[in-house]
């Protein structure tokens, strides 16, 4: 929600826009470091409590950035928002991995995985849109669904750990439970598995790469205001393009499908769909950054739901707009390759009692990438001696190249994920028939 907000939010708290990347970067490092905890916390004892806590807490925080007066606070209750959401980012994700079958994992973290791209869509447009007006009110509206989401959880049942594990079946099935945790002397072997390292490494990579695209909806507003229209006005029309350039997100659906289809044939087949994914994806999001917006028909002086129509006529009745949401949809539909298959390979090479601290591990490498592109793309932002929205361009386009180390740390993964996978089902296999167990 906050980088289509950068200009006014940093208008009104008489800071600069870097200023507020700054923010976000900082943000990025405090939900990393707060997911090991509160990961490694929910490896150890029940989850839906800290679930319960964590949302509580950064719905509590949002309610006070958008209380804000300066950029101090502003700055303060972000990174207190930051460790509530290093709870959801680690400890939603290891249940989900208890709640689905083996065979369903990549179709079922597609949709983890859209939730939070659809998340992230939506808090875009929010603050667009009520943002454009007043900054404040979206910060408001989703505390108070977190709020709402907070009351859920009271009513519902938290998966045993390590239900969905075949090898575990004939446990569950007696009556018994899975009892093992994760204890201090498991992190250095977790991170001496071969595929978890390449995994970790591709993340931050990965987020090297893509964390400049905090950037996009300044490169749309920027498109927005070149065509002759004030901020407030960009702000809203530019998310709203946005918005509709992202939906090529959800065909990680049929991403996660295909991968779970391949992985029964061959373990290696999620790496190398990955990699062919993120490899074609370059040219697509190159050439979208460099689609100008020209013959733009938006009603300046109409309400809402009048732009919002016109953005959408604009679509289907403008050649320029029609080009740029084709090559963003190209360019989505292969890049959503990568998120389900990640998140499905570091679950199945990973125990039930390690997976929340390894994701938790993954957010730091993510927050590091992200942070040094957020970095670098603002510095380099700053240096480039062109106007907006050329210099958004140049900036996201140059930062595709490092798409390609991240795409071929799959091809690494592909090399050792088999005999790390055997040997999880193995040291599950051995544990169902352990005295451990039996005895509960």
């Amino acid at each position: 929600m906050l980088p289509p907000l950068y200009a006014i939010i940093a208008r009104d708290l008489n800071a600069h826009e870097a200023a507020l990347g700054l923010v976000t970067a900082v943000y990025l490092f405090v939900v990393a470091v707060a997911a090991i905890l509160w990961g490694y916390r929910g490896d150890q004892q029940q989850r839906k409590p800290l679930l319960l806590y964590g949302t509580l807490l950064w719905g509590t925080a949002m309610i006070l950035t958008g209380l804000s007066q300066n950029y101090t606070q502003f700055l303060l209750f972000q990174m207190l928002t930051a460790v509530g959401v290093g709870g959801i980012a680690s400890i939603g994700f290891s249940i989900i991995s208890d709640m689905v079958p083996a065979q369903r994992r990549g179709l079922a973290l597609s949709l983890w995985s859209i939730s939070q791209g659809v998340g992230a869509a939506l808090g875009s447009l929010l603050a667009g849109t009520v943002g454009a007006a007043d900054w404040r009110w979206p910060f408001f509206f989703i505390a108070g669904t977190g709020f709402l989401f907070a009351i859920l959880y009271l009513f519902t049942p938290e998966p045993l750990r390590g239900q969905a594990e075949p090898e575990l079946a004939a446990v569950f099935a007696t009556g018994h439970t899975y009892d093992y945790r994760i204890r201090r002397g498991d992190l250095l072997p977790i991170l001496r598995q071969p595929t978890t390292r390449w995994l970790l490494t591709q993340s931050f990579t990965f987020a090297l790469a893509f964390g400049s695209t905090l950037w996009i909806p300044r490169w749309a507003i920027a498109r927005v205001q070149a065509q002759g229209y004030g901020l407030e006005m960009a702000t809203v029309v530019g998310n709203m393009f946005v918005a509709l350039f992202s939906l090529g997100a959800f065909t990680a659906v049929l991403s996660g499908h295909v991968g779970d289809r391949w992985h029964q044939r061959n373990p290696r087949g999620r790496p190398f769909l990955a990699l062919g994914g993120l490899l074609t994806a370059i040219p697509f999001f190159i050439l979208l950054y460099f689609i100008p917006l020209h013959g733009l028909n938006i009603p300046t002086d109409g309400h809402l739901g009048q732009v919002a129509w016109a953005v959408l006529l604009n679509l289907f009745t403008n050649g320029w707009i029609f080009l740029a949401f084709l090559v963003a949809m190209l360019a989505l539909v292969f890049q959503a390759v990568d998120a389900p298959n990640w998140a499905a390979m570091m679950t199945d090479v990973n125990l039930p009692e390690h997976r929340g601290t390894v994701i938790g591990l993954s957010r730091l490498t993510r927050a590091s990438g992200s942070a040094l592109s957020v970095a670098l793309a603002s510095w380099l932002l700053t240096r480039l001696m062109i106007d907006a929205p050329d210099n958004y361009a140049i900036t996201l386009a140059l930062f595709q190249l490092v798409v390609i180390p991240a795409a071929l740390c799959y091809y690494r993964v592909s090399k050792t994920i088999s005999q790390d996978i055997t040997a999880v089902s193995q040291t599950l296999a051995d544990r169902a028939t352990s005295s451990q167990i039996q005895s509960h």
